[in-house]
Parts: structure tokens; C-alpha cells; sequence
């Protein structure tokens, strides 16, 4: 049968990011996916306005429609807007026996908040100890554990907090760091780093969503964590390579970029 994927997140309206990246990631692995939407959003690539959060119970519902209907081998979340959405997914994934991909996200490309300070508490205690993998790039690591992250060692230190605080495995991605880009992966009792050389473009919007949907589907074929993210990691760097130059701000990836 079809793998299926579940993606839990935001709506983007300019196809970027959100569950519209995620579908089209999903595809491009051959994998059926399904989206339930958190919260709707008025950007571009210039600039993000109204966030509209959807009610929780809807969020609940929409989730439990496609659990007893078409259950996923794999579900991911991205943007959730409030804690009462992050408990209403936590309380709507119960028992749901797929790998859980948590993908942090607190604010969009152009500076919109995503997540409430309290939808980020949220997430730590109720979704964080669900999560067979968290992707948190380095300002979200900071945030998340308090840590201030400046080096590789301090991505292996993140993760580790990130682990005692209940995570099942860990990816940072370092690509905010200076120098050249490197993603350092926490599976199972190992570290495993994935360099990058960086990529000069403005055309980065939804990188986080592709890169965490790409693992999603890695997971729903059956993949292991470290195989799932050693396959998604060339195709964020090729979605980025050759992004299509659309927009007139910081446009989005190629998400039909070659999967390896």
C-alpha cells in the first residue's frame, strides 16, 4: 500500500511553507499525505500579516477524522498558534502509534509569531515526551532549552538537554550559525553531523517545513531516524539550490527538487 503522512500545521497561502510545503514534500517522496490546519496565515514573500488560529476542538476533530479513518505511518506538526491547539493535537494523538515528528516553529520566515509563549510551554510538556524526533533549528533550540548556542558543541549540548526533557531523538540545524552549515542529529546514544557548504540565496522560505516533512516520509516508508534524515538532508540542499526564484522576497524552495 501508500505510505501515508500526516502533517499537522499552519496554511500558507503563497504555498511556501505550512501544510502546503508538506504536502508537496510528501509527494515528491511518493507518499500519500493527509493535513490537518492549525491556524491560517496572510503573508508573501514580502511579508506576513494576520494569524488566525483555528479553534482547538476543530483541530481535534480534523485529527481524529483521518486517525479512524486513514491512519499515517508517520505524522509530523509544524506552526500551532496556541496551547490550547498544542493540547488539542497532544489529547487527538493519544495512542496513535506513528513516529511523531515535532517541528518547533514559533515564528515564520518574514517575523510573524506562530506560537504563543505559552503554546511553547505546551509543546515542551505535552508534546516534546510524544516526539520521536524533534527538529528545532538554533534559535528554537535556544529557546526550548535556554542554552545559548554558538558552536557545534553547543548543538551536541542542546540536543542532549533536548533528550532529558523528554525528546526521543534530536536534529539541530545549524544553519543559522556563521560559517558553513551543519545539522548534528542525536539518535539512539550517537551524535551524527551532516555538513553542508551554504548557499547564497534569499529563497530559503519553508526550508524547515520541507526539510521536517522530508524526514516525515523517510519514517513513513519505513525508514529508521538516521536514514530518514541522511535522505531528507540532500534534498533540503538541492530544494535550496535550485529554488525556483519565485516572489519578490525570500521566495520559496524547490520542493520537486530530486529525491536521492
Amino acid at each position: 500500500m501508500l505510505p501515508v503522512a500526516l502533517t499537522i500545521a499552519g496554511s500558507d497561502p503563497a504555498g511556501g511553507a505550512g501544510i502546503q510545503a508538506d504536502l508537496k514534500t510528501f509527494h515528491q517522496f511518493g507518499v500519500y499525505g493527509e493535513a490537518v490546519v492549525t491556524l491560517i496565515t496572510v503573508q508573501n514573500t514580502l511579508w506576513a500579516g494576520r494569524v488566525e488560529v483555528l479553534d482547538p476542538e476543530l483541530v481535534f476533530e480534523q485529527i481524529r477524522a483521518v486517525l479512524d479513518d486513514m491512519p499515517p505511518a508517520a505524522v509530523k506538526t509544524g506552526a500551532l498558534g496556541s496551547a490550547d491547539v498544542v493540547r488539542a493535537v497532544a489529547r487527538a494523538l493519544q495512542g496513535c502509534p506513528a513516529p511523531l515528528v515535532l517541528d518547533p516553529v514559533h515564528t515564520s520566515k518574514q517575523g510573524a509569531p506562530l506560537a504563543t509563549e505559552a503554546a511553547l510551554g505546551a509543546i515542551e510538556s505535552e508534546l516534546l515526551p510524544m516526539a520521536a524526533l524533534i527538529t528545532p533549528n538554533v534559535p528554537e533550540a535556544e529557546v526550548l532549552t535556554g542554552l545559548s548556542i554558538r558552536a557545534p558543541e553547543d548543538m551536541h549540548k542542546a540536543a542532549r538537554r533536548l533528550r532529558d526533557m523528554g525528546a526521543r531523538d534530536v536534529l539541530i540545524k545549524g544553519g543559522h550559525l556563521l560559517g558553513e552549515p551543519m545539522d548534528v542529529l542525536l539518535a539512539g546514544d550517537a551524535f551524527y553531523e551532516f555538513p553542508a557548504a551554504r548557499i547564497q540565496t534569499l529563497h530559503t522560505h519553508g526550508t524547515g517545513c520541507a526539510y521536517s516533512a522530508a524526514i516525515t516520509a523517510g519514517l513513513a516508508g519505513g525508514l529508521s531516524v538516521h536514514d530518514a534524515v541522511a535522505q531528507a538532508k540532500p534534498y533540503i540542499d538541492e530544494a535550496i539550490r535550485t529554488a525556483p526564484g519565485l516572489g519578490h522576497g525570500h521566495g520559496p524552495v524547490n520542493h520537486y527538487a530530486k529525491v536521492r
